[in-house]
């Protein structure tokens, strides 16, 4: 099982094996973007102007949330007095590098682009931390519970589509046994274990899931049970995510029923950081989790 780590412990080792995905390419762009127009003293208002759109396009491509045009970039480049010939190649490079189509591509008839964002975050993190009221973290979730899931949020879907949509959650998964797989540390209060989706079967078989997960020298799982009372996590759901790359900020993501938040800005981050970290303290240790789980497992 994970090994059981301490309360301030550091969750997010760096990877020499993390893979430079699309997104991430993005999100190094756009940080360089940012980083050129303020040195050249540039508004977002007059660098959107300049490419026929507007402060709030400026903003999405700093934050590596859309793709990027090579007319808008050398439009850019120029107004912020970037004239070397080499370093607009190689802005220019990496802007055609981050256009590759990522696997995700092919369910994109039904992937909201609030969530294709977080997939290219969470395919390129090398740490992530979260905390679940409700559902099983879909990394963990076996193919039977992920469609009770899939159905309860989708009534009137067709069955093909519940199909891709269950297809899509299940292929996330690969990223705990690719090469240099992310740190995974997930929270989940007793609610989780006990809200049977998919009847009594279904949720034995994902209760043994989780303890196999657990195995993982990789994940970490802890549980709060009921008899703590409250918690540091009553607002809700949430994940934290870390990169390799030094340029990009973490970024914590709240998952709503049509649309998520994205916060990267320190003060947000360090207190959600704090807001896990008090989570984790007030959960059983991971060792005590598995066999909590094993218990439930049983009694279900």
């Amino acid at each position: 099982m994970g090994a059981d780590v301490p309360v301030g412990a550091q969750p997010f080792p760096d990877s020499e094996d993390a893979p430079a995905k699309a997104t991430v390419l993005r999100m190094l762009l756009g940080a360089q973007l940012r980083r050129l127009r303020e040195a050249a003293d540039v508004s977002s208002e007059k660098a959107g102007y300049e490419i026929r759109s507007s402060r709030s396009k400026i903003s999405r491509m700093e934050n590596g949330r859309v793709g990027f045009k090579i007319r808008d970039l050398e439009d850019l480049l120029t107004l912020y007095g970037v004239t070397d010939g080499q370093q607009r190649s190689e802005v220019l490079a990496l802007a055609r590098q981050s256009s590759a189509p990522d696997w995700w591509a092919r369910y994109s008839d039904i992937l909201p682009g609030w969530f294709e964002t977080y997939l290219g975050l969470e395919s390129a993190a090398v740490g992530i931390r979260s905390f679940e009221v409700q559902f099983v973290p879909g990394l963990f979730q076996t193919e039977d519970y992920a469609r009770a899931v899939t159905w309860l949020g989708h009534h009137s879907a067709a069955a093909d589509e519940i199909d891709r949509r269950v297809d899509l959650r299940i292929s996330r998964q690969d990223l705990l046994t690719r090469s240099g797989p992310p740190r995974v540390w997930a929270i989940m209060d007793e609610a989780v274990l006990r809200r049977p989706y998919g009847g009594a079967a279904v949720m034995r078989a994902q209760l043994r899931r989780l303890v196999e997960a657990a195995e993982l020298p990789h994940v970490t799982l802890q549980v709060i049970p009921f008899a703590s009372g409250g918690h540091a996590g009553a607002s809700g759901a949430f994940s934290i995510l870390r990169f390799q790359e030094r340029d990009l900020p973490d970024v914590v993501y709240i998952e709503q029923l049509t649309s998520a938040l994205y916060l990267d800005q320190r003060p947000d981050v360090e207190h959600y950081l704090e807001v896990v970290d008090q989570l984790s303290g007030e959960a059983l240790t991971p060792a005590d989790s598995a066999a909590f789980i094993e218990q439930v497992a049983r009694e279900t």
